[in-house]
């Protein structure tokens, strides 16, 4: 248990230069949600009483992302390091008593529970002056490395260019997120110098001036994964694939069957009850929930969506904001829904459009099916009822009614509501005219051979 409050500075005043966007990098989604957001809510998970986030180039995107939230915004008009951007925070925090957080808008996989072992150590130790997290990564190439013993008391931070062979060969590196206690932070900061190549103010510094002050710090390892760094579009795309294999694993060890796991996609949100069955090529956006034992059939889309317990969709289907299947219903290959209810046990098996519409329970939409909801300024319901019987190839021109047990002849254009039981036939009558076909046939051909 936390005894003291908690607060939370994420940089993100960086310019983002490698990702050549006219989007803000922390902007950038990872499952479909903006790499800040996923920090931001861990840290409000943790219970966060203050978060600060730090802000330079296009900082108005930014703070019109947060717009809502319980966030303040600090500015690091020049760009002189990490230690001068938490600086920047030290405004917001003014008056504030205990735990600070540092994290970086860039790095938005690292877990809750990395981060409250974080503030844990930090609490539970009082003459520890800084709290690190480590990593160890499979190639620790150029990143600073933390000399640290047994109990994870900190010997020693040394950047690479300045490590001895030895200590190159430590694999334990530096993630630069920390926790420290808000007492020690800006004093800290306040010493640090910027005697450096870059002339710029490095956060890490405190650690060796917190030592100085007989004030060991401790390392807290996290999984490499989760301090990946995102600073151009193809570590977007490793940050994304790292989060959507990790899904997938939380998915299977629920009770989720996932046919091919690599070709599935998540969004930050999908719910998935027991027994769900996701077969190849199925992507999730935002908002999707389906309860124990739905179905989703290769090579679908699915966003907004709710899918009760033996729902089942595609393949080829395209589930969008608002679609609902009741428990057992069904919609085939090619069909597309959108602010569209599908009974319990009812089913659109092909080539279908059911958009703002109410389909009752058992009804049965023949293939080709579309309702005509839109009229190029307004949008408009239809409402088939329980039992309904919709031919192919038909068009409910909304909005329209369709009754109980009603039955839609096939082609038909349906402008009218249709009473419970009927049979509604909007087509033209058909007729035969003997011979004709073939009497065409010997005047065209006649025609094209004299030319």
């Amino acid at each position: 248990m936390r005894n003291r409050p908690l607060a939370a500075i994420i940089l993100a005043a960086g310019q983002g230069t490698r990702m050549k966007s006219d989007t803000h990098k922390v902007l950038h989604p990872i499952a479909g949600r903006p790499m800040l957001h996923h920090l931001l809510d861990k840290v409000a998970e943790l219970g966060a009483a203050k978060t600060v986030v730090v802000v330079g180039a296009r900082s108005e995107q930014v703070e019109a992302s947060v717009a809502g939230r319980d966030i303040e915004i600090a500015h690091q008009t020049e760009q002189l390091g990490t230690g001068h951007a938490v600086q920047m925070a030290q405004d917001a925090l003014k008056g504030f008593d205990g735990d600070v957080l540092i994290l970086y808008g860039d790095v938005p996989l690292v877990r809750t529970e990395t981060m409250a072992a974080m503030i844990a150590r930090l609490q539970t130790e009082a003459a520890l002056g800084t709290i690190v997290l480590g990593f160890r990564p499979d190639e620790a190439a150029a990143y600073g490395r933390i000399i640290a013993g047994s109990d994870g008391i900190i010997k020693k931070m040394v950047e690479f260019k300045d490590a001895s062979e030895t200590e190159r060969a430590v694999n334990l590196c530096n993630s630069g997120l920390m926790a420290v206690r808000s007492a020690d932070l800006f004093d800290l900061l306040d010493r640090v110098g910027n005697d450096n190549a870059a002339g710029e103010y490095y956060l890490p510094d405190i650690v060796g001036l917190a030592a100085g002050d007989k004030r060991p710090s401790a390392v807290i390892e996290a999984d490499a994964w989760e301090v990946a760094g995102v600073n151009s579009r193809a570590e977007l795309a490793q940050v994304e694939a790292s989060w959507q294999e990790h899904r997938r694993a939380e998915a299977m060890a629920a009770g989720v069957t996932l046919i091919a796991p690599e070709t599935v996609w998540f969004a930050h949100d999908t719910i998935l009850g027991r027994d769900v069955t996701v077969e190849p090529h199925v992507i999730f956006g935002p908002g999707v929930t389906l309860a124990d034992g739905a179905t989703i059939h290769g090579f679908s889309h699915v966003s907004g969506a709710t899918m009760e317990s033996g729902a089942a969709a595609g393949p080829f289907a395209r589930l969008r904001l608002g679609a609902v299947l009741k428990e057992g219903a069904k919609i085939g290959n090619f069909v597309e829904m959108k602010k569209a209810t599908l009974g319990k046990g009812a089913k659109a098996s092909h080539l279908t459009y059911l958009g703002d519409a109410d389909i009752g329970a058992g009804a049965n939409i023949g293939a080709g099916t579309i309702t005509c909801n839109y009229d190029g300024y307004f949008k408009y319901r239809t409402e088939i009822g329980e039992g309904a019987f919709v031919g192919s190839n038909s068009s409910l021109v909304a909005p329209v009614k369709i009754g109980k047990g009603a039955i839609i002849g096939a082609g038909a254009t349906v402008t009218q509501d249709v009473a419970d039981d009927a049979l509604a036939l909007v087509r033209a009558e058909q007729k035969e005219k003997a011979g004709w076909a073939k009497r065409f046939r010997d005047a065209m051909l006649a025609k094209k051979n004299k030319g």
